[in-house]
């Protein structure tokens, strides 16, 4: 699969890593093509494009992996490239309040994706899983799911596979709406994490599902 990832943080940086490793063809982009080139010089196989666009353009598939205020400018440069094509939100909802980490529930960032992409087939995915884990999904000897949520048939299996090809076991969590309960687990792991101090290496298993539970092959 072509994968174009926008963004080379920590989590542009593991999913590039795994996708590439997994066998995928990886093109990475920044703002800044500085930290792009760094990141393709230390994967193997990837390389690097000039902008979210050229990156999009010859890809099968879209990674979002940078900062949810970043995603509207982003998406105006993607809009007529991924018509079609699934694009892939790993974002995740935070702020800070009086109380410590807060969120707002009543949508998801997936969501306003989509509103933003419309043409696109947008799917939610990776975000449950800190960087270190999307890099070896295996925690304590146990394989950690990767929940996929979507409203395109399509491309949430083509989401799918790609999860299990990088050793996460895939999890079907039904349409893009499933989302905010995505981004809220992810908030609930983040939140632990910073309340006590944590070593982020936490994740999610779900343990005796129901049979029912479809899940990539």
């Amino acid at each position: 699969m072509n994968i174009a990832i926008v963004g080379t943080g920590n989590v542009g940086r593991a999913l590039a890593t795994s996708f590439s490793r997994a066998g995928h063809r990886v093109v990475v982009t920044s703002r800044d093509p500085q930290h792009a080139g760094d990141l393709a010089a230390t994967v193997a196989g990837a390389t690097t494009a000039p902008s979210p666009r050229a990156a999009a353009e010859a890809a099968d598939l879209v990674v979002l992996a940078i900062p949810f205020a970043g995603v509207a400018d982003v998406a105006r440069d993607l809009r007529s490239v991924v018509t079609g094509k699934p694009v892939v939100d790993v974002t995740n909802r935070m702020s800070f309040g009086a109380n410590g980490p807060e969120m707002d529930t009543s949508t998801s960032n997936a969501e306003e994706l989509a509103t933003l992409l419309p043409e696109a087939r947008v799917v939610k995915a990776f975000n449950t899983l800190f960087a270190s884990n999307q890099t070896d999904p295996t925690v304590g000897g146990v394989r950690l799911d990767g929940f996929v949520a979507g409203d395109d048939a399509d491309a949430k299996a083509a989401v799918l596979e790609l999860v299990s090809s990088i050793g996460l076991n895939p999890v079907d969590v039904g349409p893009l709406v499933r989302a905010r309960q995505l981004e809220s687990l992810a908030f609930l792991n983040i939140a632990l994490q910073v309340a006590n101090n944590g070593g982020w290496q936490s994740g999610w298993k779900l343990v005796a599902a129901p049979v029912t539970v479809p899940a990539a092959a």
